[in-house]
């Protein structure tokens, strides 16, 4: 699986888990648009990215850790959070 399909299942996941139709993103998106993220047929950017997570009132990294635990389904939520913060206090000590 490539990493836009995961991103795809997050997204699709976390939009009708927040009650949401793609008609909902018209601001955002075009239903197109969102559909062919959705079917992981483009990357999405960083800043659509955060834009569709703020339509759904969730935080972006949201759909980025969703997208990677799909990816990887041997890593648990907790290791991979474990692995993030690591490497954030390293780059923060340097």
């Amino acid at each position: 699986m490539e990493l836009k399909e995961a991103f795809a299942i997050a997204l699709r996941t976390t939009r009708l888990h927040c009650g949401l139709t793609q008609e909902d993103f018209g601001i955002i998106s075009s239903r197109t648009y969102l559909s062919t993220l959705e079917r992981g047929l483009k990357n999405v950017t960083l800043e659509k990215a955060s834009e569709l997570a703020q339509r759904m009132n969730v935080h972006p990294l949201t759909l980025l850790v969703e997208s990677f635990l799909i990816l990887d389904p041997d890593t648990n939520f907790d290791s991979l959070m474990e692995r993030i913060r690591r490497e954030i206090d390293t780059t923060q000590r340097e």
